[in-house]
């Protein structure tokens, strides 16, 4: 079983930074493409960023490149997603897991972006 727990959410003004960790007590967290979800309100959960089991290759939904970056730690068994220039449609409540979703989801970190 994998347990996911997400933290560094908040509420932040456009154009704000804000960092979120997702970390697993599980050392299989270490062997598997992760990936950072986000679900807004009134909408479906997306994939907005991936990385590989290196850490080397990354990816991105278009309306986050530039903006945001994606990392790992394997020794930590952690992945961070740093949000700059945040907007306010980037407002949602933001997940991690394996990049096809099929562990157990954790509680998620609240992301707001307003003025």
């Amino acid at each position: 079983q994998v347990q996911l727990v997400e933290s560094g959410g908040g509420s932040v003004q456009p154009g704000g930074s804000l960092r979120l960790s997702c970390t697993s007590s599980n050392f299989v967290f270490n062997n598997y493409i992760l990936g950072w979800v986000r679900q807004a309100p009134g909408k479906e959960r997306e994939l907005v960023a991936s990385i590989n089991v290196g850490g080397e290759i990354t990816s991105f939904t278009d309306s986050l490149k530039g903006r945001f970056a994606i990392s790992r730690d394997n020794g930590k068994k952690s992945m961070y997603l740093q949000m700059n220039n945040l907007k306010p449609d980037d407002t949602a409540r933001y997940y991690c897991n394996e990049r096809f979703g099929s562990w157990d989801w954790g509680q998620g970190t609240q992301v707001i972006v307003s003025a």
